[in-house]
């Protein structure tokens, strides 16, 4: 069997090969390197949660606290006390503003899952984007590389 392969077709076939095994380790160790970071998250995550859940205990710690104190000095005999006319007012004024700090802590909370929620809608259209982009340039190179191709065979037969 005689070969026909001239040496420009094997220069050319290696170089093929050499660049289709730089684009594979490419993508290999960029895949790598975003399924350790995709390995790492939930770490994050709990310890981002934990951290919320220990600043919520301090924070409850420190009322309680607080307010234990300030029990203790009122019930003592030489510290003034509120009278009852400007307690009621007080009690009446503290409830409001908790309930409308409760409704804004509601409401951020559900423009903040909101927002998130849109984001990785975003993402996800972003992914399908890339898609789409991707297989039109795949598309793309290799309409191209065939007339590339056949404008090489006609040149090559003249």
């Amino acid at each position: 069997m005689v070969d026909n392969k001239s040496k420009d077709d094997i220069t050319t076939t290696t170089r093929s090969n050499e660049v289709t095994n730089l684009y594979d380790t490419v993508r290999q160790n960029y895949i790598r390197i975003v399924d350790e970071f995709s390995k790492a998250q939930p770490q994050y995550m709990q310890s981002v949660s934990n951290l919320q859940l220990d600043y919520i205990a301090a924070a409850k710690n420190t009322t309680e606290n607080m307010v234990s104190a300030q029990k203790l000095l009122a019930s003592n005999g030489n510290v003034p006390t509120v009278t009852p006319p400007y307690t009621d007012e007080f009690v009446k004024q503290s409830n409001e503003v908790t309930e409308n700090i409760v409704r804004a802590v509601h409401i951020n909370n559900q423009l903040t899952v909101n927002a998130i929620n849109a984001a990785a809608e975003n993402f996800r259209t972003l992914n399908r984007t890339i898609e789409s982009v991707t297989e039109f340039n795949t598309s793309a190179a290799k309409i191209w590389n065939l007339f590339l191709t056949a404008q090489q065979q006609f040149l090559h037969k003249q």
